[in-house]
């Protein structure tokens, strides 16, 4: 048994043990205190000083302002305004549904937007800025500043825009920026790097081609705020890069003139320099405004657009296919002079029709030209004349020649998208694509620009010019770029090509090429014997000056503005006897099957400079629709000329 004492000491014992352990105890949490204090106050220091600042500090980046694009004359045609937003970055809002019942208040949004800004909201990251309002009225922002005490967590910002100030002048060359998608963020590093909220990229057209010189840097704005996140301070603003301005070889005056013609009807009109190259203008018709898709088009504007049956969606100049007609009969002719298949005295007996073979083959004039030599037969576009030249020449050097004066290949090289290339057929291609041999009937009416050749309104220009300039190769071009030739050093090196096309270089003529830099290819001529171009283009001349010509009315007899042309009727729909037996009018056939109506010309005559070609779908024939066209245009042209060969030196300047 123990006794009284010796329990006293065993629970003095236990007692002392225990206030030893509990010592102990608060001794290790102390040091752990302790320890933990030291580190946040000497190694974690930063971390939490940059936290801090986190809180007291805002950083916004800025949409970068996007170049412009200017004509040859440096008329702004594609800008930017100052537009005024509103953004918010939900998860610096305490109650972002409040926020947003306040916001809809004060901008009087409706239940649709009210909508639409919640279900963006629920899309994004809680950290990405929300764009509540990206072009608010004057009365909305004066009232969200008036207000903005209210509004804690919200953001006016004074922002930038594209804008067409043209509208549909330029839409299917330039194209329309929209929001940038997440598939532009993935295919586009630029796009990705520069990448804010609400920023507008190009979609189609050449604001999507030079996306990248376009679209420019972010400018930054860090600001100080209070513990309610209100702005009270900026410290710094870093400006962004201002992307690069594109001046494009285009005339503002000409496109619109351009736009003017083509009001009401499907078509395109393009005009190019027949030595430069430069694509004065573009148009595609019907068009639509660009400016609908910079907020999000609406839907009902986009089934307005979707749903007219004149296309505006497509670009008609580059993406358009049309059988030539008429506008093919040059090269023939000139195919056929080439190869020596025919000489300019040649004629054929035109009745109205060809029987060959157990077919039958009508000209358009029913009871024929009579007797045709090649130049009448272009004049006034004798099509017995041609299906016979069509036989004996061979469809495969008609290919040839067509496809050195630029049908059956894009114009700009992908310059505004996935131009078309066309068709320009030969037996090959038949028994490639389509497993059958070539028939004769084939080629005869290839030879007036029916069956299966197909081209675009910006070949037949290509085409033209090449023939104006004299037979010599060119490189179409829609920017006005650094390096590039001068029109006396382009002409230089024409008459080059042409001198050296069949001969050995001698010593001096060699260093004439080093000199000037002249590659073998470059302006190439495009021809065997000049003098088969130049009586080509005579008869192009007669075509439009002279009585039983087929655009005589749409003559210009002032010599300062006098062009040669060749009009051509394209066939939509095979005619048939009855129809032809009735002779109907275009007016009295349905609108989908009339014939396309066609014209090309060239012009001042006596100094060419200007080629441009005309297509009207459904608009029945060349030289009642189209030709008259031409007259309006060569006149504006031609006053325009001394003007841009003033703004040509210039650009020429400071490009070099």
């Amino acid at each position: 048994m123990f006794s009284t004492g010796d329990t006293f000491v065993r629970k003095l014992g236990t007692i002392n043990r225990r206030i030893f352990i509990m010592s102990l105890a608060k001794t290790v949490i102390f040091t752990g205190i302790v320890a933990r204090l030291f580190s946040l106050q000497i190694n974690e220091n930063k971390k939490y000083l940059t936290l801090s600042d986190k809180n007291r500090l805002r950083e916004w980046r800025l949409p970068p302002i996007r170049g412009q694009f200017l004509d040859y004359f440096g008329n702004v045609i594609a800008g930017n305004l100052k537009v005024y937003q509103l953004h918010v970055v939900p998860e610096d809002v305490d109650n972002f549904r409040a926020l947003m019942v306040r916001l809809k208040e004060i901008l009087k949004l409706s239940d649709k937007q009210y909508s639409r800004i919640i279900k963006k909201k629920n899309s994004q990251k809680p950290w990405e800025t929300l764009i509540i309002s990206e072009n608010l009225t004057w009365d909305q922002f004066s009232r969200v500043n008036f207000y903005l005490h209210e509004l804690i967590g919200a953001k006016p910002v004074l922002s930038v825009a594209r804008s067409y100030p043209y509208n549909g002048t330029f839409t299917h060359v330039l194209g329309y920026v929209a929001e940038a998608s997440e598939n532009d963020l993935i295919k586009n590093e630029i796009i990705k790097k520069n990448h804010v909220a609400g920023l507008r990229v190009g979609k189609i057209g050449l604001e999507k081609t030079f996306e990248n010189y376009l679209i420019g840097t972010n400018g930054v704005q860090r600001y100080e705020v209070n513990a309610y996140g209100k702005r009270i301070n900026q410290l710094d603003f870093e400006e962004g890069q201002k992307g690069t301005d594109i001046k494009l070889t285009l005339d503002l005056e000409i496109q619109k003139l351009a736009g003017e013609l083509l009001e009401g009807r499907a078509g395109s009109i393009n005009v190019m320099d027949i030595f430069t190259g430069d694509i004065i203008a573009m148009q595609s018709s019907p068009s639509f405004d660009p400016n609908l898709f910079l907020y999000g088009i609406g839907q009902k504007d986009w089934d307005t657009i979707k749903q007219d049956p004149l296309k505006p969606l497509i670009n008609k100049s580059a993406y358009g296919l049309y059988s030539p007609g008429s506008t093919i009969k040059p090269i023939v002719a000139l195919s056929a002079l080439e190869n020596d298949i025919i000489s300019p005295k040649n004629t054929v007996r035109c009745t109205g029709k060809m029987e060959m073979y157990g077919q039958t083959y009508h000209c358009w004039k029913k009871k024929g030209h009579g007797y045709m030599d090649l130049r009448n037969a272009i004049k006034q576009s004798c099509d017995t004349y041609f299906y016979e030249t069509a036989r004996k020449l061979g469809v495969d050097r008609l290919n040839l020649t067509a496809k050195k004066f630029g049908l059956g290949n894009t114009v700009l090289k992908g310059t505004i998208g996935n131009e078309k290339k066309g068709l320009v057929p030969s037996t090959t291609w038949k028994k490639e694509q389509l497993g059958q041999g070539w028939v004769l009937g084939e080629t005869i009416i290839t030879g007036i620009g029916q069956g299966y050749i197909q081209t675009t309104p910006l070949q037949l220009c290509l085409m033209t010019a090449q023939l104006a300039n004299g037979g010599f190769k060119i490189y179409p071009r829609i920017r006005v770029e650094k390096n590039q030739d001068s029109l006396e050093k382009i002409k230089y090196k024409m008459k080059q090509s042409f001198e050296t096309a069949n001969e050995e270089i001698n010593p001096i003529r060699k260093e004439v090429k080093e000199f000037f830099n002249i590659q073998d290819k470059e302006y190439q001529t495009l021809f065997r014997n000049p003098e088969n171009i130049k009586f080509v283009l005579e008869a192009m001349w007669g075509s439009t000056n002279e009585v039983m010509g087929t655009s005589f009315g749409s003559r210009l007899k002032d010599k300062k503005y006098q062009f040669a042309g060749k009009t051509g009727t394209s066939q939509v729909k095979k005619i048939s006897a009855r129809h032809r037996e009735l002779e109907l009018k275009a007016k009295d056939v349905p609108y989908e099957e009339r014939d396309h109506a066609l014209y090309i010309a060239f012009g001042p005559y006596e100094n060419p400079r200007y080629a441009l070609s005309v297509v009207i779908e459904h608009g029945g024939t060349g030289s009642s629709v189209a030709a008259p066209m031409a007259k309006k245009l060569f006149k504006l042209i031609i006053d325009r000329h001394e003007g841009r060969e003033k703004a040509r030196k210039e650009n020429f300047s400071l490009a070099t």
